[in-house]
């Protein structure tokens, strides 16, 4: 998991090939002026999910993982405060992974929390579960799924 400000992007964009053009598209679109959506930037290798919603109790955040995508995920508006722990440690699965949708939850608790303001990103690697959307107002982010 990776934590830091979006004027630091550029230090990780040589971690993946394509973190380099998530980051691009943070330069070059005014992501509040996006209606909330999916935007294909590289087919189904690189899109960015424009999310806005009110914020939940942390009681009410399961932990999630991804398999297939990396996640960037991007704080434009509120603070998402976003649960953390590395998957090894997660025993407590809720379902099985769901190929189709990439996705699988988790019962246990967060190892921390993140309180991530605008401008501050999380990278959230397959090895890693998060629990997003944790706030008691709203929250608007842009989140870019990048394939593994």
């Amino acid at each position: 998991m990776i934590f830091d400000t979006i004027a630091n992007a550029e230090r990780y964009a040589s971690l993946h090939p394509l973190f380099a053009q998530a980051f691009d598209f943070v330069r070059n679109t005014d992501l509040l002026a996006l209606a909330a959506g999916r935007y294909p930037i590289v087919g189904s290798d690189l899109f960015a999910i424009v999310e806005q919603s009110q914020g939940r109790a942390r009681e009410a955040a399961k932990l999630e993982c991804h398999r297939k995508y990396i996640d960037i995920q991007l704080v434009l508006a509120g603070v998402d405060e976003m649960g953390w722990k590395a998957l090894a440690d997660c025993h407590h699965p809720l379902s099985d992974f769901k190929p189709e949708k990439d996705i699988q939850f988790f019962a246990d608790a967060p190892a921390t929390w993140i309180a991530t303001p605008p401008g501050v990103f999380c990278i959230f690697f397959p090895q890693d579960t998060h629990a997003p959307l944790v706030s008691s107002g709203k929250i608007r982010k842009v989140i870019f799924k990048i394939a593994v």
